[in-house]
């Protein structure tokens, strides 16, 4: 895992979709299904944001997703440290 510094960047769930090309839809239901997971809340809005990291991830499943490879698969990949 990548070590944290003050320039990594803050996304929030709009930004993640613009920057990857996923649906809001569908990232809400990577959440709902633990594929993916915020990094925090906003105490102000209760926002969630997301970080690099999340971005990176996303783009491995969009690659496993193009491949025709099933969520559970990709899930139990990412659980499993390979991913």
């Amino acid at each position: 895992m990548s070590k944290k510094n003050i320039m990594d960047q803050i996304y929030l769930i709009g930004d993640l979709a613009r920057l990857t090309g996923f649906s809001i839809d569908t990232l809400n239901y990577y959440l709902r299904i633990g594929l993916i997971e915020a990094k925090g809340r906003s105490m102000h809005n209760r926002y969630r944001y997301f970080d690099d990291e999340t971005i990176e991830l996303l783009n491995k499943i969009k690659e496993q997703r193009a491949k025709h490879m099933p969520i559970r698969y990709i899930k139990r990949r990412i659980e499993d440290g390979i991913l």
